[in-house]
């Protein structure tokens, strides 16, 4: 079996410590629905799939209106997320960076062309790195809480879960002989 990252559901999003009220919050769906018609709009209009979208989202060189206008939507976004998270001291202005730098040998690509730089829209990396401290204490922070609500489980098994019962050797209507 090989050992390469596998994504589990339940490693991920059950365990992340989403906002209070997430689910019912009308700011965060309000923007999220904003964001995701106008980005399926945006889509249809230009005959392309998320990936050409977002590659021109990503593009320091890119000046479309409807671009300018999806960065405007995701900066919305991330406003809504953190005003849930009760982080308004948090004031995020996404920036072109370089994800990872490269070395100058790998610039060019067969046929003469250069290789496009792996740009980024995003936060600083101050401004990322305070967000995953926070979200990383909040999430200890809830196990903490779980551990001291949930009762005591017996030894060896994990809490919240019951013990199953054992088959009755002679359930209803099947009575021995």
């Amino acid at each position: 079996m090989k050992d390469d990252p596998v994504y589990t559901g339940s490693d991920c999003f059950e365990t992340f410590p989403f906002p209070p009220d997430y689910e019912t919050n009308p700011t965060l769906e309000e923007a999220g629905r904003v964001y995701y018609e106008f980005r399926a709009d945006l889509m249809v209009r230009n005959n392309e799939g998320l990936t050409k979208t977002y590659n021109r989202f990503h593009d320091p060189d890119e000046r479309s209106s409807d671009i300018a206008r999806l960065r405007e939507l995701h900066a919305a976004m991330d406003r809504a997320v953190l005003d849930a998270y009760d982080w308004s001291d948090l004031q995020p202005t996404c920036e072109f960076l370089l994800d990872y730098e490269e070395d100058e040998d790998d610039d060019d690509v067969p046929g003469g062309r250069r290789r496009k730089k792996p740009w980024r829209y995003r936060w600083p990396d101050d401004i990322r790195d305070d967000v995953l401290a926070r979200l990383l204490a909040l999430n200890a922070e809830r196990a903490e809480l779980e551990k001291l609500i949930e009762p005591a489980a017996p030894k060896g098994k994990k809490p919240g879960k019951s013990a199953k019962k054992p088959k009755d050797p002679n359930p209803p209507g099947l009575l021995p002989d």
